[in-house]
């Protein structure tokens, strides 16, 4: 049964509660890290899903990043079918698995203000379902999707917002996707069990720029799923409770291939005036986020069993003193 845990300000004290319709239920577990949630209050929060007893309104609390920053987050590139397509990648997946890290700092509650930085033109955005993990791991697994609910705790929705005139030119993935407010998440956990994770492929991901959907797809779309992903993660790192991992975007960015002889003629070109011809080309495409543009995303399962909630971010500039 999936149950949505918020992250909320109580008078400077950050507490875990149960999502019940527009109440919450407020959990006795500390909320300083989201290990601890995962470690110690996965219980009491079915607990609390089983037995409600709503103490707050939904709408009157000051939502916090459901991902704390003491948190590893870990994504994955080119993991959508859809999205290797508009970038100029034939169908199918790519032979390897695509990983990158982001700075946990770029993390921001669900409704945040993305501040775009004073030297980037080309901001795009990507919604993504994120896998908190359950619990630590320090050495190989074999992960299944049988057991995958040993290992994931939570579901959670991400955007992760990109400044591709530096993540690009610089082949600078960190740089490009790590500035603080980067990485909208929420506005909840989502806590899963076997059940709703058998139902992943059938959470559907939207993004809408100014009322206008730019992304839509099912994550069936997905190349590697969180499984296989897993078994490779563990097997190159340690993992701990509470770590996020992004697991990609569909199509639907503003970043695409361009036309093959445009494409023919830059390979012809040195790097400096390859990516100047991509920026100036990119600089004239109305679908990179601008100073003022409202963007809206969310991800569900149609019968509702899955609801990992929306966020609502508008763009601003950055402001110098």
């Amino acid at each position: 049964m999936a149950i949505n845990v918020v992250r909320f300000n109580d008078a400077g004290t950050p507490r875990w509660g149960v999502v019940h319709d527009q109440q919450v239920q407020t959990l006795t577990c500390p909320a300083q890290t989201t290990a601890t949630l995962m470690t110690e209050g996965l219980d009491e929060a079915y607990a609390a899903a089983g037995n409600p007893v709503p103490d707050r309104q939904l709408a009157e609390l000051e939502l916090l990043c459901p991902v704390t920053s003491d948190r590893q987050l870990i994504a994955q590139g080119l993991n959508y079918n859809s999205h290797l397509r508009e970038i100029g990648i034939p169908s199918g997946r790519l032979p390897f698995n695509t990983f990158f890290r982001k700075a946990s700092s770029c993390m921001a509650p669900a409704d945040t203000d993305v501040i775009r930085p004073g030297h980037v033109r080309l901001l795009d955005y990507e919604v993504e379902i994120g896998l908190v993990m359950k619990r630590p791991v320090t050495g190989p697994e074999a992960v299944t999707t049988d057991n995958l609910a040993d290992y994931i705790g939570a579901l959670i929705l991400h955007n992760d917002v990109s400044a591709r005139d530096v993540q690009l030119p610089q082949q600078q993935f960190y740089k490009g996707k790590s500035y603080r407010t980067f990485g909208p998440t929420g506005p909840w956990l989502t806590l899963v069990d076997a059940e709703d994770l058998a139902a992943l492929d059938d959470i559907e991901l939207r993004l809408e720029v100014n009322g206008q959907v730019r992304q839509s797809s099912l994550a069936a779309d997905l190349s590697y799923k969180p499984a296989e992903t897993l078994t490779e993660l563990t097997a190159l790192q340690d993992l701990g409770a509470g770590d996020l991992i992004v697991t990609g975007t569909p199509g639907g960015t503003a970043v695409k291939a361009p036309p093959p002889l445009k494409m023919f003629v830059a390979r012809l070109l040195p790097d400096a005036k390859r990516w100047a011809m991509f920026i100036e080309g990119a600089l004239k495409d109305p679908d990179y986020l601008k100073d003022g543009d409202q963007m809206v995303a969310w991800a569900r399962t149609a019968d509702g069993r899955i609801d990992l909630g929306a966020q609502h971010n508008t763009i601003v500039p950055e402001r110098r003193s």
